[in-house]
């Protein structure tokens, strides 16, 4: 059993707190919504922290999961940061979706402070955080990774060293370039059929065993093809994390025109007030432009 902290409550960290409690560890958090982290601790039986260097304090491993690059370090560097709380050995875990640079700037700061550092996000959807079997990018060293992974498991299927600090979160942009593009693939292509009268679960059903299959298509496609876009990662979240992917693009001199494409198809889903919906409705843009 290890002490442990928790920041950031939200459908991804609320779940993946919960899992860190069952794997026997002691856990303590803190949310920016007081009542939220009450009630996870009422929940769970675990503890709630008024700041994160209080949540911090004392802990063999910080977990965290905010929204973006300026959350984090408000929660990390800033008045009552976590790293104000940290204690030497100490290792945080950072599960956000965030800039590489941002990664690299918190793991230099914590190596000064005498503690370790991992970029970490997650990949799996709220589903795969509730069901403790996200895929977890790591970025930092074999040291700090190799203490880590046994308490990083409890939320998760796989785990896996992806490189120095930063490469957790160059992994997870080219998760996201992947999942943009698949995405606008499987819109289209429901799109064509629905018009061509087509049975779309019995084309699915058929398709998604060759060369076409997908998770997108195995588990968006019946909610896609009902109008439902309720199940999962928001669009307001999604373009957070492709212009963190345009931005590194551009800084490397590489070429990412489906992405920057796809991102401007996700600013016509938030124009339509589909700012919450999941990223599968791409295909409701489709068939607002064809009515």
């Amino acid at each position: 059993m290890a002490k442990v902290a928790f920041i950031g409550l939200g459908v991804m960290g609320y779940p993946m707190a919960g899992h860190l409690k069952a794997g026997g560890h002691d856990v303590t958090v803190y949310n920016r919504t007081s009542e939220k982290a009450k009630k996870w601790a009422d929940e769970h039986g675990g503890s709630a922290a008024v700041t994160p260097r209080a949540a911090a304090e004392g802990a063999d491993y910080v977990f965290c999961c905010v929204g973006n690059d300026d959350d984090l370090r408000e929660v990390t560097i800033g008045a009552n940061g976590a790293f104000k709380g940290m204690t030497k050995g100490a290792i945080f875990i950072d599960n956000t979706t965030a800039s590489a640079n941002v990664a690299r700037e918190l793991a230099a700061i914590a190596a000064e402070s005498g503690f370790g550092f991992l970029d970490a996000p997650v990949s799996g959807g709220q589903a795969g955080a509730e069901n403790g079997v996200l895929t977890v990018m790591v970025g930092g060293d074999q040291a700090t990774f190799d203490k880590a992974k046994p308490v990083i498991d409890c939320y998760a299927q796989m785990v896996g060293l992806m490189g120095d600090t930063g490469a957790g979160q160059l992994t997870k942009m080219m998760n996201q370039i992947c999942i943009a593009g698949l995405v606008q693939g499987l819109s289209e292509a429901i799109h064509l059929g629905k018009k061509a009268g087509l049975d779309i679960e019995k084309v699915v059903g058929v398709i998604s065993k060759g060369a076409a299959g997908s998770w997108q298509m195995e588990n968006r496609h019946k909610t896609m093809n009902e109008g439902h876009y309720e199940h999962g990662f928001a669009v307001d979240w999604m373009r957070k994390d492709l212009a963190i992917c345009l931005e590194e693009a551009n800084a490397q001199g590489a070429s990412l025109p489906v992405t920057a494409l796809v991102d401007q198809f996700y600013a016509d889903v938030q124009r339509m007030g589909g700012n919450r919906w999941d990223t599968s409705s791409l295909l409701a843009r489709l068939e607002a432009i064809g009515k």
